[in-house]
């Protein structure tokens, strides 16, 4: 099945339309219930290393270099990524994440590396 990817704050309210919810943090959103999150998956596995996120503290001037680092831990945990890949069971999903930043963040780093690594799998949105 081919996925669509969306990307979205875990602090927004669950919708219909988000198909498949994952949170794709290491860390658990603050304040926010289990139920109120609305999950289907919580793929700690695959989120980038607390020395990363350390290292790149939400940084514009480091994103580049954060989306290369992430990129090798993601080349070097293939059981994490076919793993999530097996979550990617309707043709919405949406990563979830917990960060103030809502364009240069994990989840959009790893929409973007799933639809170059897996491009039959993962569908680029319509823009």
């Amino acid at each position: 099945m081919t996925s669509t990817i969306k990307v979205k704050s875990a602090y927004e309210p669950a919708d219909d339309k988000d198909g498949t919810r994952i949170l794709v943090d290491r860390l658990w959103p603050r304040g926010i219930t289990k139920e109120k999150l609305a999950i289907a998956y919580w793929s700690k596995a695959i989120a980038p290393s607390t020395e990363l996120r350390k290292w790149y503290g939400h940084d514009p001037q480091k994103w580049e270099e954060f989306c290369e680092r992430y990129r090798r831990e993601l080349d070097g945990n293939p059981d994490g990524v076919e793993e999530l890949l097996h979550h990617l069971k309707s043709t919405v999903t949406t990563f979830l994440f917990s960060s103030k930043e809502h364009k240069l963040n994990n989840a959009v780093a790893l929409r973007d590396y799933l639809q170059q690594t897996h491009p039959k799998s993962i569908k680029k949105p319509r823009t």
